[in-house]
C-alpha cells in the first residue's frame, strides 16, 4: 500500500507537465494505473503461457493450445472479435525425449538439446566417439569409412571464462547517452560475406553432406566459438553470456519436409562437451549414448498450420481507426519461452484486460495481436501486414487507418523509453504520453530506429511502429533462445509494470485528436 500512496503522489506531480491533456483525460490515466498496478494479473499469463502451453514454437500442438487459450481469455474479458489468422510455415517440430550420457572412460549424465529440426536417432545410440578435426575437404579424406554409426564431434574446445563480463544490461548514463542520438554514418559495408567466410560456409555444408553420406549417427556440437553477444537495441553495449549448463542451440534442420534429412543432432553444455574433446585429444577411447527423439508436425490444415491471434476492444466514432498492441507469441522448443515472449505477449494482453475491466471506451478501435514465427523471421506480423496493410509497392484501404502499432519483445525487464523509429513527427506526441508514467520509470523517446522484432513489418510498410524500450536484464546473458528461459527467471515488479504502461500508451492513442504521423 505504501508502493500505491508513494507511485499516485507522483503521478499527481507529473500533471503539470501535460497541460495539453484533460482532467478526465487524466483521471481515466489514473485509473487505469491504479488497475494494473494494484489489481494486475499479468504474472498469471506469463504463468499459464510458459508452464502450461511452452514450449510454444509454431507449427505444434503446444502453440495451437495456447492461441486457443489465448482467444478464451479474451472471450471471457468481454473483448469482440477473437480470432486466428492462419498461414502456411511449413511442420512444427517438438522435443519428446532427450537424453545424453558419457560411458567410457566413466559414467557421467551430460546436459544438452537437441538442434531444432533435428531428426530422431533410431532409438538410443551406443557408440564410440569420433573428433572429425577438419578445415577443408582434402583434412575430410582420412576419415571416409570410418564414421558410420558413430557419434561425431566437430568443433574444438572453448575457453570457458569466469563470470566477469556484463552479465545484468540497465540502461545506464552511457546507454542513455548513446540511445538519444543517431548513430553517425559509417561506410557501406561491403556487400555480403567476404571470401574467406564464404569458403568456411561452403565447408560446412561439404562437412554435414559428407556425415550424412558417411552414415554419422550423431553429431554434437557446444554452440557458438564465444561467450560473448551484442546487448541488443543496436547498441554498443555488450553481455556475456552464462555457461554452466545454459545450452543455446542452433538449427538441425529444415521445417520444409521436402528438405534432406541431415544427421541428428545436439548441442551440449560447454563443460561436458570440452571434456569429451580432451579425452579424444590425449587418445583416450570415449564411449557415449544418445537418445534424439523428435516429432515433426505435418501441415495439414488447409490455412496452414501459424496462427495470429487478434482480439479487439471496439472503439465509438472512430472504431474504423486501430491502435494495434502486438508481441510475438510462439519461442524457441527448449523451455517455456518466458522472457522471450510470454512477457511481451503477457503485458499486450494485460493492456486490454485493464482497459475493458475499466469499462472504458475509446474512439479508436484497440485490437491485440499475439504473432506467431516471428523466430523464423517476423513471419507473423509480416503476413498481417501484407493481408490487411500493405502488398507488393501498395497500400491498402486499411493501411490509412492505423493510429499506432507498439510491440514489447526484449524479455522481462521494465520499459523505460520507446524507440522512435526516426518518426520525428511522433517523438513529441509520445514524450507527451510518457510524461503520465514518468514516475514507474519511464525516461525518454528516442530518436534512433531498431530492428530484429516484428514492429519492423509496420515500420517497413510506412506505418508508424514502434518498439518499447526495455532493460536488457539477463535477456541475451541467460534466457534469449536457451534451455534456461522460465518462468524463474521473470521478475513480477517489472511485468506489473509493463502492463501498466502498455495500458496508457494504447488508451491515450485510442484517444488523441489525431492518428500519430507517419515519417
Amino acid at each position: 500500500m505504501r508502493y500505491a500512496i508513494s507511485a499516485l503522489s507522483l503521478f499527481v506531480l507529473s500533471v503539470i507537465t501535460l497541460g495539453a491533456q484533460s482532467a478526465s483525460d487524466l483521471v481515466t490515466i489514473g485509473r487505469i494505473r491504479t488497475e494494473a498496478i494494484q489489481r494486475s494479473e499479468a504474472m498469471d499469463h506469463v504463468w499459464w503461457m510458459s508452464e502450461v502451453h511452452g514450449p510454444r514454437a509454431t507449427g505444434t500442438p503446444a502453440f495451437e493450445q495456447a492461441s486457443q487459450w489465448a482467444m478464451q481469455r479474451f472471450t471471457e474479458w468481454g473483448l469482440k472479435n477473437a480470432h486466428q489468422e492462419r498461414f502456411a510455415f511449413g511442420q512444427g517440430w517438438t522435443i519428446e525425449r532427450f537424453s545424453v550420457h558419457l560411458v567410457t572412460p566413466q559414467t557421467q549424465t551430460f546436459v544438452g538439446q537437441p538442434r531444432w529440426n533435428s531428426p530422431a536417432t533410431n532409438g538410443p545410440v551406443l557408440a564410440d566417439v569420433v573428433y572429425v578435426k577438419a578445415t577443408s575437404e582434402a583434412e575430410l579424406a582420412p576419415f571416409k569409412g570410418q564414421l558410420r554409426g558413430k557419434i561425431v564431434v566437430v568443433q574444438a574446445p572453448r575457453v570457458v571464462r569466469m563470470l566477469e563480463g556484463r552479465l545484468i544490461l540497465r540502461m545506464g548514463d552511457a546507454e542513455w547517452e548513446e540511445a538519444m542520438h543517431l548513430p553517425l554514418a559509417t561506410a557501406a559495408p561491403a556487400g555480403g560475406p567476404s571470401p574467406a567466410q564464404q569458403a568456411a560456409m561452403r565447408f560446412q555444408q561439404t562437412l554435414q553432406q559428407f556425415l550424412v553420406t558417411e552414415g554419422a549417427a550423431v553429431v554434437l556440437d557446444r554452440g557458438s566459438d564465444g561467450d560473448e553477444t551484442p546487448g541488443g537495441s543496436d547498441l554498443s553495449w555488450m553481455q556475456q553470456r552464462v555457461d554452466g549448463g545454459t545450452v543455446f542451440p542452433g538449427n538441425g534442420g529444415s521445417r520444409d519436409p521436402k528438405a534432406p534429412r541431415p544427421t541428428p543432432s545436439a548441442t551440449l553444455a560447454v563443460e561436458h562437451y570440452n571434456r569429451i574433446v580432451r579425452l579424444l585429444e590425449r587418445k583416450q577411447p570415449v564411449r557415449m549414448e544418445v537418445n534424439i527423439q523428435t516429432t515433426f508436425h505435418p501441415e495439414t490444415h488447409a490455412e496452414g498450420n501459424a496462427i495470429n491471434t487478434i482480439a479487439e476492444i471496439p472503439g465509438s466514432d472512430l472504431a474504423h481507426e486501430v491502435v494495434l498492441l502486438g508481441a510475438h507469441f510462439d519461442s524457441y522448443p527448449y523451455a517455456g519461452g518466458a522472457t522471450d515472449n510470454a512477457t511481451g505477449s503477457a503485458a499486450m494482453m494485460e493492456a486490454v484486460r485493464v482497459i475493458q475491466k475499466l469499462g472504458l471506451k475509446p474512439r479508436r478501435t484497440i485490437r491485440v495481436a499475439l504473432w506467431a514465427a516471428e523466430e523464423q523471421g517476423l513471419l507473423g506480423s509480416r503476413e498481417y501486414v501484407r493481408r490487411h496493410y500493405y502488398e507488393n509497392g501498395t497500400a491498402k484501404p486499411e493501411h490509412a487507418n492505423l493510429a499506432a502499432y507498439f510491440n514489447l519483445d526484449n524479455g522481462t525487464g521494465r520499459i523505460v523509453g520507446v524507440w522512435g523509429q526516426g518518426n520525428l513527427g511522433a517523438l513529441p506526441i509520445l514524450e507527451q504520453w510518457g510524461a503520465s508514467v514518468k514516475d514507474l520509470g519511464f525516461k525518454a523517446v528516442s530518436p534512433r530506429s531498431v530492428t530484429s522484432t516484428d514492429h519492423v513489418s509496420f515500420d517497413q510498410a510506412g506505418l508508424p511502429g514502434f518498439q518499447f524500450i526495455q532493460d536488457r536484464l539477463e535477456y541475451q546473458a541467460r534466457t534469449h533462445h536457451s534451455n534456461m528461459d522460465t518462468y524463474d527467471h521473470v521478475q513480477r515488479p517489472d511485468m506489473i509494470q509493463q502492463g501498466a504502461i502498455a495500458a496508457v500508451f494504447a488508451w491515450q492513442a485510442a484517444n488523441a485528436p489525431a492518428k500519430l504521423p507517419r515519417k
